[in-house]
């Protein structure tokens, strides 16, 4: 049945199945059993695109083993091409690109995969068709003194230099650069990151101030040459001048796919956002792309570059509309030169105005244009100067990046506060150097964006890659490679099934956090420095040792669950039933983290609440005063009037203070604020295990880790009062009910048992439901190495295949000696045949050191597939014969292929712009990475292999 898009919005279908998801468990008996997975499950991957050198045939045939590996979908980004490759590039949006765009959408959509694009190539936003119009600016300054009386003795100009720099380590002359940069016909190669082309800056203001206060515009009295026709005043000894050039910030689409190269766009202007999508709609007439779910957006790093983006021509008319005063009359203290306090007011002003044009003219623009797409939009807020958590609720998935929860709690938090069901992560980026990340390494990077509150995952990334293309393919420069010619991608399904299983609950329900804790992004914008501008990216940029840093850190390290808001966010909550809601998601208690300053608006919203019934919990002190300039006195006093409710509870200093129906509480003792709050604490007393909690019909949905390399066996203690848990095992699929108790003070105890970096998900019921056990592991003996004679066989990989061996016990490969066995990078068996181990009901096979990621098959029949960083699993009795053969089919790293390349100098590092960076500084050679130096990696299984039988 064909469902009309006008009906049912991607945004749409994801909340019709969560609530179809939620009806179906509350009507029907609980059941132990998994989720049903769908593709949105599943992990994605980005899909690079490079040069767009692509064709049906190949597009075809890698989506088809995207899709038996296990990926759900793909987002496809256009980058740099391939040297070599160049009659084969592709135009991006040109006809040609969106035939292949739209069979790569017909194809997944015959393959199961879903499909996201960029909204450009490369990042930020940005392209061959951006005018210098609507290009991002920058603003200079410069200052003059004139004694009064007398006239400036010096043109008012400023002569830009040029600036080039590129993103290949090569140097390129200003002077043969085309100027429109669309005429030049080698942007690839050119590699372009911020060009200015040298010439004299327009004069967007010229003020002068006398030292009492007053100021004259002189902007006007300035000729084609600079010279200013005006005499100062003898009313002051002394005028001081300022003057703005507004130029060309420069910054270039970074890693751009041909017909991508060009300026990033101003996100300030709504002109400039209008204009970038129209491009868009120019290519999409005439095709069908009802199939794509979603349009990406990369981190901002627009700002990565020398100088800052911290114009648009319309500035200072915005900002006197939305601030009331005219900016020009305070220039001084925008550029940090008048007195401390006006210093801040000002630069607060500004860079709240930034805030909202980033918000308003980009961010929602680009929300409204998705829409009329009937796509939904991924975005990438991170690394903007304006706050990240309202820049994240507009978009409908929330993407972050890294690897700090902290981080990950801004997307996280966004998305729950405004309800938003998928939050999205470039996972796995940057692990390690290039080529030497395992799948085990890879788990333990998901598992922290798990705990983080992430239940969409994106690998980071695939290319795209022709099927005759010699090894290594074509790879992306960053240092994760997930692409078919990687050994491990035989076992890469693995890894996806467990991210699947995990995602199958993590995408269910709704969150459960106790706290609402307030974004003091106030503080920050209030605090002048070398930079107009201040980009938000989690904590450190901008609040490293600062109290909210200190209670966010204490809180997820304790145990606390809890969301940032900001103070948009804020206007929006409702007070019902004892509790904070937001989105339909219920809180605790509010929480200001020892911010200085607070916005009247705010804390007036935030009495109201009190007053309603809320808990306010204020960690040291309350904040003082308001931040900005604008209509300063009237917002002060409001402020003012609003805190003397405080000094007239001051006898409860000691204690919560009342107002209304709720309480306040001002304490510098966390565990006091948390008490009071009765927040839930989920963490074990060890410090390895962490858990993250989501509530769903039945009871409750828990994600429990073992970040540690130690095993964990040990009483799990929840802040649940279910009498039934089942437990789920997302590597090895297992499930059943978990043995649980009761403490002495009501709470509920699961028994766990969790091996290094290991992860389970508990599901707890309200109701009781019967079911089989768990199948804990209860050892009956000790553990029994596997003796007798190894046979070590290659089965693929190269350079070329060695010979095979045969071993008294299991020995890396790399450790015998013979031809090839230190340089082969690819797949080796080990084989075994032995006696039936005893009469035991389980055994389980501990395969010891192995590297990097293996199968197991027992007498013909594989048992599982073990990516690490443990190799364990369980063998059920039956699987046994009086005669066995065991097969350990091992897949090691890409590293010692490419050592033996490099050291022989068997070129593969063919890639434009960036041609592999290295991500350590002892691994470049000539400004590119090499790992010549590198000795071989240990490969393949050493064992011991043994077999403990279990109860």
């Amino acid at each position: 049945m064909e469902i009309k898009k006008s009906i049912l919005s991607p945004k749409n279908i994801i909340a019709f199945a969560c609530a179809f998801s939620f009806l179906i468990n509350e009507n029907v008996e609980a059941q132990v059993e998994w989720p049903a997975i769908t593709k949105q499950q599943k992990p994605w991957t980005r899909w690079w695109w490079e040069g767009s050198a692509v064709n049906e045939e190949g597009l075809s045939w890698n989506l088809q083993q995207y899709r038996d590996a296990g990926l759900g979908g793909v987002e496809i980004t256009p980058i740099y091409g391939i040297h070599g490759a160049e009659q084969q590039f592709v135009d991006f949006l040109s006809p040609r690109w969106m035939q292949l765009f739209s069979h790569a959408l017909k194809e997944s959509r015959r393959l199961g995969l879903g499909v996201d694009l960029a909204n450009g190539t490369g990042w930020p936003f940005g392209g061959t068709w951006v005018t210098d119009e609507d290009a991002s600016k920058t603003v200079y300054h410069k200052t003059y003194t004139v004694e009064g009386g007398q006239q400036l003795g010096e043109p008012v100009l400023f002569e830009q230099e040029a600036l080039v720099r590129t993103a290949n380590n090569k140097k390129a002359d200003i002077n043969q650069v085309k100027r429109p940069l669309r005429l030049n016909k080698n942007l690839q190669e050119l590699a372009l990151d911020q060009i200015q082309f040298p010439g004299r800056l327009p004069l967007i203001a010229l003020m002068a101030y006398d030292n009492k206060g007053g100021s004259v515009n002189l902007v006007d009295k300035v000729d084609a040459n600079g010279k200013l026709r005006w005499t100062a005043p003898a009313t002051a000894a002394k005028w001081t001048l300022y003057a703005m050039f507004e130029g060309l910030h420069g910054k270039m689409v970074e890693r751009a796919a041909p017909g991508g190269e060009g300026y990033a766009i101003d996100h300030f202007s709504k002109t400039a956002a209008a204009h970038y999508f129209k491009k868009f709609d120019e290519a999409f007439k005439g095709y069908d792309i009802s199939y794509l779910r979603s349009f990406f957006n990369d981190s901002y790093e627009v700002d990565d570059a020398r100088g800052e983006a911290n114009w648009t021509p319309a500035f200072f008319d915005e900002f006197k509309r939305r601030r009331g005063y005219d900016l020009r009359e305070h220039l001084p203290a925008l550029f940090g030169k008048a007195n401390a306090e006006m210093n801040s007011r000002i630069v607060y002003d500004y860079r709240s105005v930034i805030d909202e044009l980033l918000l308003e003219h980009f961010t929602k623009e680009w929300k409204k244009w998705g829409e009329s797409k009937g796509a939904m939009l991924r975005n990438q807020s991170h690394g903007s100067p304006a706050n990240t958590l309202d820049l994240y609720s507009v978009v409908d998935i929330p993407e972050t990046e890294g690897n700090d929860i902290l981080r990950f709690k801004f997307a996280t938090s966004a998305a729950n506060v405004s309800g938003k069901q998928l939050v999205s992560a470039e996972a796995a980026t940057w692990l390690n150097e290039h080529f030497l990340s395992s799948w085990g390494d890879v788990k333990k990077a998901l598992d922290l964006y798990f705990l983080g509150g992430v239940n969409h995952i994106f690998y980071h990334g695939t290319e795209y890659s022709p099927k005759e293309a010699k090894w290594p393919g074509w790879l992306f420069y960053a240092a994760v490679h997930f692409q078919p010619e990687n050994p491990q991608w035989r076992h890469f399904h693995a890894l996806n099934k467990y991210v699947a299983r995990v995602q199958s609950f993590l995408q269910s329900g709704q969150p459960d956090n106790d706290i609402l804790l307030y974004y003091p992004i106030v503080d920050r914008y209030a605090q002048p420095g070398n930079t107009l501008l201040q980009h938000f990216d989690g904590m450190e940029r901008n609040f490293v040792n600062t109290d909210f840093e200190q209670v966010s850190h204490q809180m997820v390290e304790k145990g606390y669950s809890f969301d940032f808001f900001s103070d948009r966010q804020l206007q929006q909550f409702t007070f019902r039933n004892g509790q904070v809601f937001s989105a339909g998601n219920g809180y605790k208690a509010l929480m200001l983290p020892g911010n200085k300053l607070i916005s009247d608006v705010s804390f007036a919203k935030l009495i109201q609440l009190v007053k309603q019934g809320a808990t306010l919990l204020v960690y040291k002190s309350l904040p003082q005063d308001v931040p900005g300039y604008a209509n300063l006195e009237d917002r002060r006093k409001r402020l003012v009037d609003l805190l003397a409710a405080f000094s007239k509870e001051k006898s409860a200093a000691s204690g919560p203070i009342t107002l209304g129906k709720g309480t306040v509480v001002i304490a510098d003792d966390l565990e006091r604020l948390m008490k009071q709050a009765h927040a839930r604490k989920e963490k074990a007393d060890d410090g390895s295990v962490y858990t993250l909690r989501r509530k769903n019909s039945g009871g409750h949905i828990y994600f429990i880790n073992n970040r540690s390399d130690k095993e964990v066996e040990e009483w799990i203690r929840l802040a649940d009062t279910a009498e039934v848990v089942a437990i789920f095992d997302p590597a090895s699929d297992a499930k059943g009910l978990a043995k649980t108790r009761q403490t002495a003070d009501g709470h509920l105890e699961v028994w766990a048992q969790l091996q290094p970096y290991a992860s389970l998900i508990f599901q707890s019921y309200d109701k009781k439901i019967s079911g089989a056990p768990f199948p804990y592991q209860e050892k009956l003996g000790a553990p029994v190495a596997l003796k007798g004679t190894w046979k070590l066989e290659f089965l693929e990989g190269g350079p070329v295949l060695p010979n095979p061996q045969l071993l008294e016990a299991p020995v890396y490969w790399t450790e015998l000696k013979g031809e090839g066995y230190q340089q082969f990078s690819g797949i080796g068996k080990y084989t075994i045949a032995f006696d039936r181990p005893g009469a035991a009901k389980n055994y389980l096979l501990d395969l010891g050191a192995l590297q990097a990621t293996a199968e197991v098959v027992l007498n013909g029949k594989k048992i599982a597939t073990l990516t690490g960083p443990t190799f364990k699993t369980a063998i059920p009795a039956a699987a046994f014969k009086q005669k066995n053969q065991l097969e350990i089919i091992v897949a090691n790293l890409m590293a010692n292929r490419i050592i033996y390349m490099d050291r022989n100098h068997q070129p593969w590092k063919i890639f434009y712009n960036t041609n592999m960076p290295a991500r350590k500084a002892e691994n470049v050679k000539n400004g590119l990475f090499s790992a010549a130096h590198w000795q071989p990696l240990p490969s393949g299984l050493k064992g011991p292999v043994t077999l403990t039988p279990l109860k």
